[in-house]
């Protein structure tokens, strides 16, 4: 075997087994620290900057990506401790919350359109990278959550 179709037998086994991505993500983010001058100032962030940072941070940790996480706090300048409260988030944005949308991010009640009466949209099939990816409750709670 050339070195090529070694390097190409590599790769295919590593994005088999998940760890590519997770690889390239950790190097993103040390490359990022790195580069990242923690000692100059940061402007503050705008108001409805960090009440989206909060959204998105509470649906990366739902999720597991936890790797997106460690590049995506730095990067945005968003702090590492909370920012608001979820119940603030949710008055913030008008939702009503119940047992069922608790379980899930804030940002799955925004998807399906923010609806007060709390009923929950027909699950759409997204394609993600040649296969479907189904929102909460059509799979049956793996990854996008419970049902």
């Amino acid at each position: 075997a050339t070195l090529d179709e070694l390097k190409q037998a590599l790769v295919e086994t590593l994005e088999s087994r998940g760890v590519l991505g997770q690889v390239k993500a950790k190097i993103r983010s040390e490359i990022f620290a790195a580069l990242d001058d923690e000692l100059a100032p940061r402007p503050d962030l705008p108001r409805e900057n960090a009440v989206i940072n909060e959204l998105i941070r509470e649906y990366l940790e739902f999720n597991g990506y936890h790797h997106t996480l460690s590049v995506f706090l730095p990067e945005s300048g968003h702090p590492e401790e909370r920012s608001f409260d979820r119940p603030f988030l949710a008055t913030e944005l008008g939702l009503r919350e119940d047992d069922r949308t608790r379980s899930l991010p804030l940002l799955y009640a925004l998807a399906r359109g923010g609806r007060r009466d709390g009923a929950a949209a027909a699950p759409h099939a997204v394609r993600s990278r040649g296969r479907a990816a189904v929102g909460p409750g059509a799979d049956g709670g793996s990854r996008g959550g419970p049902g």
